[in-house]
């Protein structure tokens, strides 16, 4: 009896050395395991004294992890034991089994470590759905309290911090990630990215040597205030995504030299002019006024013919007086045509050339269109500019190759020439050759490639100065932050460190948020973030 004992204790709880397993019930549904703690004695929770008078014993019923499929019960006799400190407060005590119980608890400890294991991967919801998958009952609520209890994580002081930001209401409201880079794990959540918040966070940790970061001001300023020992570390990506929006900016800008990527147009014949209507027919077949107008006409006089007076007439086809006599006084429909509709100024025809050239730039998009006369003076509707553009969407044309986008060219530009094709470097050397702004762009652009992956930071001064002499003002704004920020640029086109563990972190916050429905307090997210 001894030995099934002693192997349902193995079986069982094989880590916890004080409890003997007295037997085990199993049904369909559950799972009862009768066990008892043997130890001589145990301490009081105040006084730290040892006792061994036992004062009682009764039962407790604590749930434990499911066994295939089934839920497991407890029927545990723990003892209550008489303190022997005289100056002791607490009179008598139950015992605890260490890894096993605690006070008040309604689970084992290795089913609290479970239920919150699932609560950190899945938070509330999804987390009690799957715990009863696994055989365990229990409500989103406690799954959110088991998270809430856990401890932060112990964290050494950290050497290399990165920060940036994350949304928890994109556009409206956001907080700060801080990531220890030499280990790749967060280490704290700050609830809002104001400077003085990073600053107090980074007062606190006095050995912090490097803080790496974007060209956020309120970053920069926090990591100056609080840390002025630390150098500071502009992420490498965020250079090269700044530098590439600023080339597309300047490519766009001379958006007229990219008509040079474009052959001459070699179309078929275009086809021979319709007919010209005769002076006294205007408006042509098929115009729906004109039709309108035709048909009128043949019944009017087809009543005339049949004998009908004209106020017959009017009452008949619904018409004015007016009308009547208009139509029947008329030979042909004809006569009733006038050109003054055709021939009516428009406020769109001032901006009609500026449409037509764009058009003819390969850029068709009426809204922006629109967007771009408005401020030249253009005070009609969009509609009338849609409409207009409808006419040359329509209209038979040649069919002609368009010129590459703003885009495409600047993509080219930021690419490794290795890399391109062979169409795409003929190409772009023909663009360069047309356009001496764009091949100054190319220059600078593939010089800054060359500081940044083999990290010359030394040479930074040099670019500036070198981008400063060419027209090309998109580039000048660039250069103009980079000066403002030059130590923290240099440092991170010289240092080997960068953001990249940060910007990781803060993609894994989006996925944690969303999939609790953007819902859940900073202080849960925070439990997640930095304990999963």
């Amino acid at each position: 009896m001894e030995d099934v004992a002693l192997r349902l204790k193995e079986l069982l709880f094989p880590s916890i050395a004080d409890v003997a397993v007295l037997s085990v019930d199993a049904n369909i549904e559950i799972v009862r395991v009768d066990a008892q703690c043997i130890a001589d004695g145990a301490v009081c929770p105040v006084c730290r004294v040892w006792s061994n008078r036992i004062h009682g014993s009764y039962l407790r019923f604590p749930a434990d992890v499911p066994s295939g499929g089934r839920s497991v019960v407890l029927q545990l006799r723990v003892r209550r034991f008489a303190c022997g400190n005289p100056g002791c407060t607490r009179r008598a005590f139950v015992e605890q089994i260490p890894g096993l119980t605690r006070r008040h608890g309604q689970r084992t400890e290795r089913l609290r470590s479970t239920l919150a294991a699932v609560g950190l991967a899945l938070a509330g919801r999804a987390g009690a759905r799957i715990a009863r998958v696994l055989g365990v009952s229990v409500s989103r609520s406690t799954v959110l309290r088991l998270v809430d209890a856990l401890p932060d994580p112990e964290v050494a002081a950290p050497r290399v911090v990165g920060v940036d930001e994350y949304a928890t209401r994109k556009g409206r409201h956001y907080g700060t990630v801080l990531v220890d880079i030499e280990t790749r794990r967060p280490i704290d959540l700050l609830p809002d990215r104001e400077a003085s918040s990073l600053a107090a966070w980074l007062a606190d940790r006095p050995g912090i040597e490097v803080v790496c970061r974007d060209r956020a001001p309120f970053f920069a300023e926090g990591a100056s205030t609080g840390a002025p020992q630390a150098i500071q570390v502009a992420d490498r990506w965020h250079l090269w995504h700044n530098l590439s929006e600023a080339a597309e900016r300047a490519v766009a800008q001379h958006r007229s030299c990219l008509r040079a990527l474009v052959p001459a147009a070699h179309g078929p014949e275009p086809e021979p002019a319709p007919e010209e209507e005769p002076p006294g027919s205007p408006w042509p077949t098929g115009h729906r006024f004109a039709d309108r107008t035709r048909a009128r006409h043949a019944a009017v006089h087809a009543l005339l013919e049949a004998g009908h007076s004209r106020r017959s007439i009017q009452r008949q086809l619904g018409m004015t007086w007016r009308t009547v006599k208009q139509l029947a006084d008329a030979a042909v429909p004809e006569e009733l045509f006038t050109d003054q509709w055709q021939n009516r100024p428009s406020v769109l025809d001032d901006y009609k050339p500026y449409l037509d050239d764009r058009w003819n730039e390969g850029f068709t998009n009426a809204w922006k269109l629109w967007e771009e006369i408005v401020p030249l003076g253009y005070k009609g509707s969009y509609q009338r500019v849609r409409a207009y553009l409808h006419k040359n969407r329509t209209s038979p044309r040649l069919v002609t190759a368009r010129p590459p986008s703003p885009r495409t060219v600047s993509g080219w530009i930021l690419s490794r020439p290795e890399t391109l094709t062979e169409p795409e470097q003929l190409q772009l050397k023909t663009l360069r050759t047309h356009c001496p702004e764009l091949d100054a762009l190319t220059r600078h652009v593939r010089s800054f490639a060359v500081m940044l992956t083999q990290r010359q930071g030394e040479h930074l001064p040099a670019w500036l100065d070198a981008v400063r002499q060419d027209d090309l003002p998109s580039l000048h704004t660039l250069a103009g932050g980079i000066d403002r920020d030059l130590d923290a640029v240099t440092a991170g086109l010289t240092l080997p460190w960068s953001s990249g563990a940060v910007e990781g972190h803060a993609n894994r916050i989006k996925m944690l948020k969303r999939q609790m429905f953007g819902r859940a307090g900073f202080a849960l997210l925070r439990k997640r973030v930095l304990l999963a």
